[in-house]
């Protein structure tokens, strides 16, 4: 097999991980104002841990370049939010702010997923046995963005099935990166800390503008809060220790 389909199967792989993490929601039948709340606050904990994990990660490769993307992401996040707010979106049941949610939920995710994928590719210029295991690491890490991109979907009405879709979705720029950062590993390696940094600003600005405020509105801000520092804790260790 030519190296390039290898390194897009490896990148498959990674995409089709993070439908795993609409699995728990198959069980969830219930939605309530409080539920929606309560996974938000999930939501912003994984987002969090993830943006943490990101930013060291990208300050390996080079401070500077991770701070000014994550400068980036922030500036994008907000003009995006700005321009969204100007139309009458739908997704699924959810209209008006609940649709934008979910819009810039997926959009952060998917740019995330763009970094992602350039350090599946960028491993592969390292060997075989050091792109497996980045890979591994990558696909196993793209279950709980799963579950963040699931607990903001579900609580709208949006199928167990199609949770799982849109949260693949969001990662198939993973193998779409993965093979230009293979064939070119040299320029996207340079690139790969404003990537990082991007995606972390990103996810930090969504989570305090947008699923944050929701979630107090609707629910017990110390309930709220611990949840989003438990899942946070949670994924700083699980990104640790995987």
């Amino acid at each position: 097999m030519h190296p390039a389909l290898v390194v897009l199967s490896y990148g498959l792989i990674t995409a089709l991980a993070t439908g795993l993490g609409a699995v728990p929601f198959a069980f969830v039948r219930m939605v309530s104002a409080r539920a929606v709340a309560y996974a938000n606050a999930v939501a912003s904990g994984l987002m969090l841990g993830a943006s943490f994990g990101l930013v060291a990660e990208g300050t390996r490769h080079g401070s500077w370049q991770t701070i000014g993307g994550a400068i980036v992401g922030v500036a994008f996040i907000l003009a995006t939010q700005r321009f969204l707010g100007r139309y009458d979106i739908q997704f699924g049941t959810a209209r008006g702010a609940g649709a934008r949610r979910v819009t810039l939920v997926l959009v952060v995710m998917t740019a995330h997923s763009f970094a992602e994928g350039v350090a599946v590719g960028v491993a592969f210029g390292g060997g075989m046995t050091l792109a497996a295991v980045i890979t591994a690491a990558i696909a196993v890490h793209n279950i709980p963005e799963g579950l963040a991109i699931s607990a903001v979907l579900r609580p709208r009405n949006v199928s167990v099935f199609r949770c799982a879709a849109w949260s693949i979705a969001s990662s198939l720029p993973q193998p779409l990166m993965a093979v230009p950062a293979f064939l070119f590993v040299e320029t996207f390696a340079t690139a790969l800390p404003y990537g990082m940094g991007f995606a972390a600003g990103a996810m930090v600005v969504m989570v305090f503008v947008e699923l944050l405020p929701e979630a107090y509105e609707q629910a017990r801000k110390p309930t709220v809060a611990l949840l989003v520092s438990v899942t946070l804790v949670a994924m700083v260790l699980f990104q640790q220790y995987l």
